[in-house]
């Protein structure tokens, strides 16, 4: 585990989880790896709209705090895999909760906003 970056967690475990799975790209990319066991490049067309240099961040992120494993593979050209920990599928109710919650409260919301 990483050093936590603000003490008194013992008062709000929600900022606790939030520290290890919160940002903007984390949730998302364990929703990805949580389907299945995906490749560098396959998480990149995935997610447009994030860098290269942030996903290698962000996984790394992830990987030290125990939520998502690396393979490499030794060929040539070079192949990582990424699946999810065991500790990181204890996150799996958490994540489909909330796809389901978007799918019935944002979905309608952002319907409701392209028609106006």
């Amino acid at each position: 585990m990483r050093k936590q970056r603000h003490p008194g967690y013992t008062h709000c475990p929600v900022e606790a989880a939030l520290d290890l799975i919160g940002g903007k790209w984390k949730s998302i990319l364990l929703f990805r790896v949580l389907e299945e066991t995906r490749r560098f490049n396959e998480l990149r067309r995935l997610m447009p709209g994030l860098t290269q240099r942030m996903l290698t961040n962000q996984l790394r992120e992830l990987e030290r705090d125990g939520l998502i494993s690396r393979k490499v593979y030794a060929e040539v050209p070079p192949k990582v895999e990424y699946s999810m920990t065991e500790f990181g599928k204890t996150l799996e109710p958490v994540l489909l909760s909330l796809k389901q919650w978007a799918e019935v409260q944002m979905l309608p919301r952002m319907a409701s906003c392209e028609t106006t």
